[in-house]
């Protein structure tokens, strides 16, 4: 969808008045932040962080004139919405949701308080676009981005006919399907969709394609398969199967390759919504955006033990390259 269209969905009637509240210095305002991962994961820390430092570069700190109350929700949508009742008690004058569930949680429980989603995929396939209008934010995927993981995964493994695709059939990314099917055509590949929602059958499902050669995997963005990394690169590297990934940790963890928005960087930029909300601008007013920096990550352990060869040209291009 476009992002004008996105702009025509938010409109609506709920605003949240705080502009003469924002100008009350001496007040302490508040944010309700609520994270769809562990509390411990570094990469949570990291996204925390850039958010916390771009509030700061635009005059907001942390327990000085603003409270920042925290919960973490790697659960899933039941632990989600608990927690996003608690923050609701709390009575903060901005939302900020991380993950479909999260956000998903937040706006059953509110339609005035403004809400800003950061690390949604598909904000209006998950009911977040609505017409009350006070919820705002930040993709972090787009359909088109299942034609450069194929592509990247051709060019580093040229031998692949078979591309796998690991999703949440009960709340996986299924407008990225459609697109990937179509793509994979052009580069001669059969696409093959697999369905999975219990950790214990990952490897079940994907025996059919890697009994063969030439097979590979893409993981779709989802909060089932980023909790579950490891058992995900270690049945690669098990099956000597090439996969790519939609965020970095996986390649961390050892797996081949990764390539997806820098969430670091969305969360930085989510810090500029907040600002504005907190000074009393509608959500409704701020066009949802997608992501304009992204991260090609590689692993050259991994690609030797699979027995492949990084192309120097591929090799160039990556942001991060672990030795």
């Amino acid at each position: 969808m476009k992002r004008r269209e996105f702009i025509t969905l938010l409109g609506g009637a709920a605003a949240w008045p705080l502009a003469a509240r924002a100008q009350q210095p001496d007040r302490v305002l508040a944010i309700g932040m609520l994270i769809g991962y562990a509390e411990d994961d570094p990469e949570t820390q990291a996204r925390l962080a850039a958010f916390r430092e771009g509030l700061g570069q635009l005059g907001w700190i942390e327990g000085r004139n603003v409270r920042i109350d925290y919960r973490f929700a790697p659960a899933g949508p039941a632990q989600a919405q608990l927690f996003a009742k608690e923050l609701i008690a709390l009575r903060p004058n901005v939302l900020v949701g991380n993950s479909t569930p999260a956000s998903v949680a937040l706006s059953r429980e509110t339609r005035t308080i403004p809400i800003v989603f950061v690390g949604v995929s598909d904000p209006v396939g998950g009911g977040l676009v609505a017409s009350s209008g006070n919820i705002t934010g930040f993709t972090n995927f787009e359909p088109s981005i299942t034609g450069k993981w194929l592509e990247l995964l051709k060019e580093i493994a040229p031998g692949i006919v078979r591309v796998a695709v690991i999703f949440n059939p009960r709340r996986g990314e299924r407008f990225l399907l459609g697109p990937f099917e179509s793509v994979a055509r052009s580069f001669a590949v059969e696409p093959i969709a697999v369905p999975v929602n219990d950790a214990t059958r990952i490897e079940s499902a994907l025996a059919p394609v890697w009994r063969e050669p030439g097979g590979g995997l893409i993981v779709m963005p989802d909060a089932f398969t980023i909790v579950l990394p490891r058992a995900i690169v270690a049945l690669t590297a098990q099956h000597h199967f090439p996969a790519i990934y939609p965020y970095r940790d996986e390649v961390v963890d050892g797996g081949l390759m990764s390539y997806g928005a820098d969430t670091v960087d969305l969360f930085r930029r989510a810090a500029s919504y907040v600002d504005r909300l907190l000074k009393g601008e509608r959500a409704s007013d701020l066009a949802v955006q997608a992501p304009v920096k992204f991260n090609l990550v590689l692993n050259l352990k991994t690609a030797r033990a699979l027995g492949l060869e990084v192309p120097p040209t591929l090799l160039a291009r990556a942001d991060k390259v672990i030795e």
